[in-house]
């Protein structure tokens, strides 16, 4: 989804760029010649990465032989730090100017690794208000060009159309579930996040949105598969739909998996629960690396604790409950979240005053500002033409 901001970005600027990279159906559309797709990276946790290596050992040939095959003039690189920072490697080794979008979150763990963006980074541009300073300090050329969900706007559907198009109660409040866009991590999330869904009840509509990078059959299986134990919801109670943002616009409450998804409810003033979990050998091996107090990315931004946070042990169909019911009626709890929600969103938005007409609002629109007055960046481009 950034990388097809930015290519849209980049192109209302030179209609003449070409794009070819790792992405997925949006930066496709938005022209990029994929040529490798981005689902097939699309793995978490220490101990499950290992088992892929193989496999993203040969996607990550096949990108740097296309890339000798084409020559870019510029390398822009998107969060995937695993995979980027050697990407961003073989690009500097070739002459290759390299940017970061999206830069890795060194400052939550492996602190040590920041040496790798100055090695091999020309530019960051990162998209967490506290990031810029983070890295200057540790000698990144690191600019803060906004979130970019910080503008997004409302969905225009109504309520009433949603509810018609999916078959939903419009009556009854509605949650939505977010139990990650890995294969993986849904399995570790979702049957909880199910259970808690059953012991809601049916006073609920429950809503799931379909991430890109997950098979729609794949999430049906799990949600039968649950409602063959009576304490699960059942599969007619847990309605798929294809986005999460309009669902999320219209819901009361949300059970979100740490990641991007709490950021979009977070721009949909949508109140949620964060909840995660991982194996015991990836948690074992990760948690004593974390060098942050929280793991809820909005609680990061705003430095206290906006959301609930529900990890490992602590992640109960019992306890994703309690929270639930004390954020979904109207009341004190409910509010001081919202408030802290707006916040949150307000801080990322790009800083005025550092620049003018769309980029001064618009990070996408920012960061093709700053790439294209790159200077290695620009003489390269002229040079070919």
């Amino acid at each position: 989804m950034y990388g097809a901001q930015l290519i849209e970005a980049l192109r209302r600027r030179d209609p003449q760029l070409e794009f070819f990279g790792v992405g997925g159906d949006k930066m496709r559309a938005a022209g990029c010649d994929t040529v490798v797709d981005a689902k097939y990276l699309s793995v978490v946790g220490i101990a499950e990465i290992l088992s892929h290596l193989p496999k993203i050992y040969g996607l990550y040939q096949r990108l740097i032989k296309e890339a000798d095959k084409r020559k870019p003039d510029l390398a822009i690189i998107i969060d995937s730090p695993a995979f980027n920072w050697r990407v961003a490697r073989q690009m500097k080794k070739r002459g290759i100017p390299v940017v970061y979008y999206v830069a890795p979150q060194f400052w939550a763990w492996r602190q040590g690794r920041v040496h790798l963006l100055r090695k091999y980074i020309d530019k960051a541009l990162v998209i967490f208000p506290f990031e810029e300073k983070f890295y200057r300090d540790r000698g990144v050329d690191a600019t803060f060009v906004g979130h970019p969900l910080a503008e997004l706007p409302h969905p225009a559907i109504e309520r009433g159309d949603y509810a018609a198009q999916f078959h939903l109660d419009p009556a009854k409040p509605w949650i939505t579930l977010m139990p990650g866009s890995r294969v993986k991590e849904v399995r570790m999330n979702l049957p909880t996040i199910l259970d808690a869904a059953a012991l809601l009840g049916d006073a609920y509509e429950f809503l799931l949105p379909v991430a890109p990078t997950l098979d729609r059959a794949f999430l049906q299986s799990l949600i039968n598969r649950g409602a063959l134990d009576q304490k699960t919801i059942g599969s007619q109670e847990v309605t798929l739909v294809p986005e999460s943002l309009p669902a999320l616009w219209h819901s009361r409450a949300g059970i979100v998996a740490s990641g991007t998804a709490t950021v979009e409810a977070a721009m949909m003033n949508t109140p949620f629960v964060m909840v995660y979990r991982v194996s015991v050998l990836t948690y074992l091996l990760g948690k004593p690396q974390v060098k942050v107090p929280r793991f809820a990315m909005v609680n990061l931004i705003a430095g206290e604790e906006v959301v609930p946070e529900l990890v490992q042990h602590d992640f109960t169909a019992e306890n994703v409950v309690a929270q639930v019911k004390a954020i979904q009626p109207d009341g004190p709890a409910r509010d001081r979240m919202l408030e802290g929600l707006t916040q949150v969103k307000a801080r990322l938005r790009p800083p005025q005053g550092t620049g003018s007409g769309p980029a001064a609002q618009d990070p996408a629109e920012r960061a093709a500002e700053i790439i294209l007055a790159l200077p290695n960046r620009g003489l390269g481009l002229k040079a070919k033409r």
